[in-house]
């Protein structure tokens, strides 16, 4: 039997969801090191950048003055292109792959490219060959905005959730005291915070807490 028009009429319309999503990752900033014995490298690659998407674009031409900066401040992306004047660059890739959720993209000589890709691959770095072909770099530093986007989210979520476990374990004691104390039921506890939290404009949570401070 065919479905009434009725039955569709709480569906989310097509791509909202995505709109979204898409604000809120538009909305992350990146900062971004780049290590090139070169500073030309750096200038092709600040031109590839979207610009509205990073906060901070620094430049370090050996691997010595990058490990300090790294020790000063976190970057979310790394481009690196090896080899660098002071060492290889590898270690310095591998490095940072271990210590942190940085994406990481290395670029490296033709010759040295199928060496490098076995070594990087299951660290989840990017490699890509020089010289390389027009855009290649800009499209690579898309897919690392992309995956640090994933990354960013992925972690607001859990916070979100550690802090909205965190309210519901105090308002739960804040009833409790409630129960014991003033011989409210456990639904007129719960009514009681939720209508001093809507009375005042502050969260559960709060007058949660000055509930438990009273009695302490």
């Amino acid at each position: 039997m065919p479905r009434s028009d009725d039955s569709f009429s709480s569906v989310r319309p097509a791509g909202s969801g995505n709109r979204k999503e898409n604000m809120e990752r538009n909305s992350i900033l990146h900062s971004m090191l780049i290590v090139s014995g070169y500073e030309q490298f750096a200038a092709v690659v600040r031109n590839a950048l979207p610009r509205s998407r990073f906060m901070a674009v620094e430049y370090q031409k050996n691997a010595a003055a990058a490990r300090r900066c790294i020790l000063e401040r976190y970057y979310d992306i790394v481009l690196i292109n090896l080899p660098l004047p002071d060492e290889a660059g590898m270690d310095l890739a591998l490095d940072i792959a271990v210590k942190s959720n940085a994406g990481i993209l290395v670029v490296v000589p033709e010759e040295m490219y199928e060496d490098t890709l076995d070594r990087v691959t299951d660290y989840g770095i990017l490699a890509i060959s020089k010289p390389t072909p027009r855009g290649r770099i800009s499209k690579s530093i898309r897919f690392l905005i992309a995956a640090q986007d994933k990354i960013r989210m992925l972690e607001q979520k859990i916070e979100a959730s550690r802090e909205k476990t965190e309210e519901l374990r105090i308002v739960d004691k804040a009833k409790f005291v409630l129960v014991e104390n003033e011989h409210m039921t456990e639904a007129e506890a719960h009514r009681y915070i939720g209508k001093q939290s809507m009375n005042e404009g502050i969260s559960r949570r709060r007058i949660a807490e000055r509930i438990l401070d009273d009695y302490e």
